[in-house]
Order: C-alpha cells, then sequence, then structure tokens
C-alpha cells in the first residue's frame, strides 16, 4: 500500500513573507536598528572623529569594506570631509548637509547631529576609547 502525502509548494512571491534579519560579524543574528549602516557610521564620526576604519568597522559590527564604502558615500554626498593627520584620518561633519530622504528633505544634520559633535568634542565618549 503506497501512502501519498501531500506536497507543500512554497507560496507564490507575492504571498512570500521576507523577514531581514542583521547578522553580525560574528555569525549570530541581531536585532534590527533604526539607524542604516550610513546613519550609525555619521553618528559614531560626529563621537569620534579621530577613529581608525578598523575601529569604527569592530564597535559598529560591520566590516572595514563595508564601512569604507559608507565613508565613500558620505564624503560622495558632502555629509563629511576627510583630512589627514599624519598618517591617520580626521572626520569632520557637515552639519549644514541635507538628509537625502524624501520624506525628510529640507532637514540638515544640524538639529540632529550638532548637539552630539559639541559635546564629543568638551568629553570624549568613553565609546571612541576602545
Amino acid at each position: 500500500m503506497v501512502v501519498h502525502q501531500p506536497v507543500h509548494e512554497p507560496p507564490p512571491a507575492k504571498q512570500r513573507k521576507t523577514v531581514r534579519r542583521a547578522v553580525h560579524r560574528d555569525g549570530k543574528r541581531g536585532n534590527w536598528s533604526l539607524l542604516s549602516a550610513q546613519g550609525r557610521v555619521l553618528f559614531y564620526l560626529a563621537v569620534c572623529p579621530d577613529s581608525p576604519v578598523e575601529e569604527i568597522a569592530h564597535n559598529l559590527a560591520l566590516t572595514e569594506r563595508a564601512v569604507w564604502g559608507v565613508v565613500r558615500d558620505l564624503r560622495h554626498h558632502g555629509m563629511i570631509q576627510l583630512r589627514k593627520r599624519g598618517r591617520r584620518h580626521h572626520y569632520v561633519i557637515n552639519l549644514d548637509a541635507p538628509f537625502l530622504h524624501p520624506t525628510i528633505r529640507g532637514l540638515t544634520l544640524r538639529p540632529v547631529l550638532g548637539i552630539i559633535a559639541a559635546r564629543a568634542i568638551t568629553q570624549r565618549p568613553e565609546v571612541c576609547d576602545s
């Protein structure tokens, strides 16, 4: 006697749910983040403008290659400037650069990052020392 079991086919593409989870460098799945990689790097540079890419990557759970790509994009859109200090880089946030997303078009980085950047000048946050 042959028993036929029902075959479950995947639903059509329109009905499938896509779940994206952040996968960190250590292979663990993490929770989602409110900020994109670009936003996280921008905030980090506002707080720790003298950090090397290796440190940024480590603290944000990104690869060095991803950080370099984000830095390139932020420079291309005029949000940061890169200055050399000897063999190291120093990042300067352009607080008058506009946000690029259509829902917040017309706003600049100043209201969001101005206080953070000013505070980082007077007191170095612990995250910059790791």
